[in-house]
């Protein structure tokens, strides 16, 4: 499995008090296994959590499924951000609110 995480920041122009608008600082995380890939997000002022955004496969975005949750590099991607002290862990889903947590 090869793991990129990019740190990024979206953020507004600053107002006339130097104040931005918004301010959003993340991580995202790229799981890949040949032309298989996860990608994730994980917000800075809460760090514990991740949400598994989508699935690239051969170059094609797709959303996630309930049989990808499965598969061995979702697996591995899980226990990786575990053991980085992700404690929460939601994959959009689509159903409900959009995520759902990963068990």
């Amino acid at each position: 499995m090869q793991i990129d995480c990019t740190r990024h920041i979206d953020a507004g122009e600053p107002g006339d008090d130097g104040i931005c608008d918004y301010y959003y600082e993340y991580d995202k995380y790229c799981f890949r296994h040949g032309s298989l890939c996860f990608v994730a997000k994980s917000y800075a002022d809460s760090s514990n959590e991740v949400h598994f955004l989508s699935v690239e496969e051969n170059g094609i975005t797709r959303p996630m499924t309930d049989s990808d949750l499965d598969g061995q590099l979702f697996l591995s991607a899980v226990a990786h951000l575990r053991d980085a002290g992700k404690s929460e862990i939601y994959w959009l889903s689509g159903r409900g609110n959009g995520y759902e947590s990963v068990v």
